[in-house]
C-alpha cells in the first residue's frame, strides 16, 4: 500500500532529529570565540545539559569534526567540508563563478556573490583581479541585510507588507554613523531600490566603504542571490561606480538569468 503524501508544511515529531539539531547548535557555538572552549563554555552557550554537550562533543571527536585535550575543545579542519559540500552543489556558485572573475577583471576590483540568510546576508563567491591580493570579504562571511547593497538589492524580492513586516522584526544596529536604522526609510529606500533595479549603499556597512549591486534572478524573475564590486570612498565616487560598474553588474546577472533553476 502506497504512503501518503502528506501536505506541505504538515510536520509529524518523529521527522524531528534532537539530537542532530543539538549537535548542529553546538557546532555553531565554537564562532563565539576565537580560541579553544571549555566544555562548560560550549555546553552553556549551546544551553545544553553538560552530560549532553559531552556526548556530543565526544561524537564529533569520533567523526574527525573536533579536537581535544582533554579539557578544551576546538573545531578541526574537516569541518570545512560541509561548507565545501554547499559551495560545490551550489548550482548559482557554479554559473556566476566565471561572472565574477570577468567583471572583476575588467572593472579591476572585487566582485562578490551573496544570498539572504534570514536577516543576514552570506557572501559564498568573490572574483578578484590579478593586481589585486585578496583584500576583501571572506566567503561565509556574515552582514546585516538591511545595511548592505547586496542585502537591499535582496528584500527588494518580497512586497511592501511582508517587507514592512521583516524590517521592523529585524535587529537593526547601527553599523557606522551614517547607517540608517528608521524601518520607513528603510522601506522607502528598498522600494526606490528595487525599482530602479540596483542598490547603492554609502559608509553604511563599513567606515569609509561604499558597494553598489544588482540582484540575481533565475529564469522565472525570482531573485536568488545578488551581485556587487565596492570600494573605499576616497578612490571611487558614487558616480563612478554608477557609470562603470552597475553596467558590468547588470551584464553580467543578466547573462546567467536562463541558466539558473
Amino acid at each position: 500500500m502506497p504512503k501518503l503524501k502528506r501536505e506541505k508544511g504538515e510536520e509529524r515529531a518523529t521527522d524531528f532529529v534532537e539530537s542532530l539539531d543539538r549537535g548542529l547548535r553546538l557546532l555553531q557555538k565554537f564562532g563565539a570565540t576565537s580560541g579553544p572552549m571549555t566544555l562548560s563554555d560550549l555546553a552553556r552557550a549551546a544551553e545544553l545539559p553538560r552530560a549532553t554537550a559531552r556526548r556530543i562533543l565526544f561524537t564529533l571527536e569520533r567523526g574527525g569534526f573536533v579536537a581535544t585535550d582533554g579539557k578544551l575543545f576546538t573545531l578541526t579542519p574537516h569541518v570545512l567540508l560541509l561548507a565545501a559540500s554547499y559551495l560545490i552543489s551550489s548550482q548559482v556558485v557554479t554559473v556566476l563563478q566565471p561572472v565574477l572573475d570577468r567583471i572583476a577583471m575588467e572593472a579591476q576590483e572585487i566582485s562578490s556573490l551573496s544570498v539572504l540568510d534570514g536577516d543576514e546576508v552570506v557572501f559564498i563567491a568573490r572574483g578578484s583581479p590579478a593586481r589585486v591580493f585578496s583584500a576583501g570579504l571572506d566567503i561565509g562571511y556574515r552582514l546585516p541585510a538591511f545595511c548592505t547593497s547586496v542585502g537591499r538589492a535582496m528584500l527588494g524580492q518580497f512586497d511592501d507588507a511582508e517587507l514592512t513586516q521583516r524590517l521592523r522584526k529585524m535587529p537593526r544596529a547601527p553599523m557606522t554613523p551614517h547607517t540608517v536604522t528608521d524601518p520607513r526609510r528603510l522601506l522607502a529606500t528598498i522600494i526606490a531600490d528595487r525599482e530602479q533595479g540596483y542598490s547603492l549603499v554609502d559608509r553604511e556597512a563599513e567606515p569609509g566603504f561604499r558597494s553598489i549591486s544588482v540582484p540575481v534572478r533565475r529564469y522565472d524573475a525570482t531573485i536568488i542571490a545578488a551581485i556587487n564590486m565596492g570600494a573605499h570612498v576616497d578612490r571611487v565616487s558614487t558616480d563612478e561606480m554608477i557609470d562603470r560598474f552597475l553596467p558590468l553588474l547588470r551584464d553580467g546577472a543578466d547573462s546567467v538569468k536562463s541558466m539558473l533553476l
